[in-house]
Parts: structure tokens; sequence; C-alpha cells
């Protein structure tokens, strides 16, 4: 074989080879395609804390505006925003906003999931999925990870890392969503935490739709 024969033998294994992996990478996510802003949010199923595990699915929220949070016990960044998750909880609850939490804690930790969200007083929903499914199927590249999605089961915001989600920028995002007011927070701070506690925890991925750059409320005109 000339060495150009052997050049173009190599090329086309190498081709074969990319495109193989190209292939099972697609294969891998089944029908699902890429889970980025914009596109439809697919569905999971994860069961609920209680005695019977009753599976929880997206469809369970319909139209419902969405917080799903991808977290574990174990995820300290996880520790650290939640305590903003239930305020916003709080805040829009009662209007239309589902926060849903997904544990990805491992099989048989049922009770400590449930045993850690009873310590802290949480009220906003927990489930787990002890298989992890949820990773694939929303793509996520760690814990926590979140989702915004609206009403029509779109994905609005997606944010890796912990998160204030009592913010103004926040507050204000889920109030358009919902059609509501924003609601008072004179009670408490923007975190519900001291201020000392916050520095260099919470990232901001980008500027929200309908906020001014910084998180703050769009001015009336």
């Amino acid at each position: 074989m000339t060495r150009g024969g052997q050049y173009a033998l190599a090329a086309g294994i190498v081709a074969a080879l990319a495109l193989g992996v190209f292939a099972f990478s697609v294969g891998s996510r089944g029908d699902l395609g890429l889970v980025e802003l914009g596109s439809k949010a697919p569905n999971f199923t994860a069961n609920a804390l209680d005695a019977a595990k009753t599976p929880r699915t997206l469809a369970s929220y319909k139209g419902q505006v969405v917080l799903l949070n991808v977290w574990a016990t174990w995820c300290e960044p996880c520790k650290v925003e939640m305590p903003s998750m239930e305020r916003l909880h709080h805040l829009f609850g009662d209007k239309g906003l589902k926060v849903v939490a997904v544990s990805i804690d491992a099989p048989g930790k049922e009770k400590d999931v449930a045993s850690y969200a009873k310590k802290q007083g949480y009220t906003f929903e927990i489930v787990h999925d002890p298989d992890g499914e949820i990773q694939r199927i929303y793509q996520t590249t760690g814990v926590p990870e979140s989702f915004v999605i609206d009403k029509d089961g779109k994905i609005l915001r997606k944010v890796i890392g912990a998160e204030d989600w009592v913010s103004g920028g926040n507050r204000a995002l889920f109030a358009k969503l919902l059609g509501v007011p924003l609601p008072d927070t004179t009670a408490f701070s923007d975190s519900g935490r001291k201020a000392d506690t916050l520095t260099g925890t919470f990232q901001r991925t980008a500027p929200i739709p309908g906020t001014n750059p910084g998180g703050a409320p769009p001015r009336a005109p």
C-alpha cells in the first residue's frame, strides 16, 4: 500500500471512530435531544418521601411555574441555597410556583433525605431519585443545578451552582412569570441569612429576563 493509501485508511478509521462516539452520545440521550434554554423540559420520575414512595413526574406540576432543583444531602453548596428556596416557596407557593428539589442520594437513603428536610424545616416538595436518572435526563454536570420552567413546560433559565433564589432579580422573575405583584419582603433580607454568611456563596449566571443588570426589578416607564 502506498503512503497516500495509508493516510487515507488512517483518516477513514479516525472518521469512523468519531462517528461512532457521536452516535453513542446521541443514543445515550435517547429521544431527549439537548436540554437548553427555550427547549421543552423533559419528563422525569422521582419518589415522594412518604411510606408509599408515591411517584412524582414533571406532569404532576402541569400548568405551574416550576423551580426544579437537583441536589444531594452531602452537597455543601446545596445546603447554602436551600434556605432561600424555602423563602421563595413561602413568597410564591400559593400563587402558582412549585419548588421541587430532586435528591440524587443513593438507594436506601430515603430516610436520611426525609430526616434532613425535617430537621431544616423545609416545606417545599422534596423527592428522591435513587438512581440519579434525572442527571442523565437533564444533562447536568453536578449539584446543585436548577431549572426554571414556565407554565408551558419550557426551560427559561438554568443555574449551575448555589443561587440566592430570593434576590431582587429572582423575585422579579417569578412575579413576572406568575403574573403577580412583587411580594413584600421587608420581613427578611434578600437571602434570609446574615449578610456575612453570603460572601462568595451565590452566583449569578446571566442577566434575568425582565430585570435590569445586577438583578434589580425594572423601573416603571
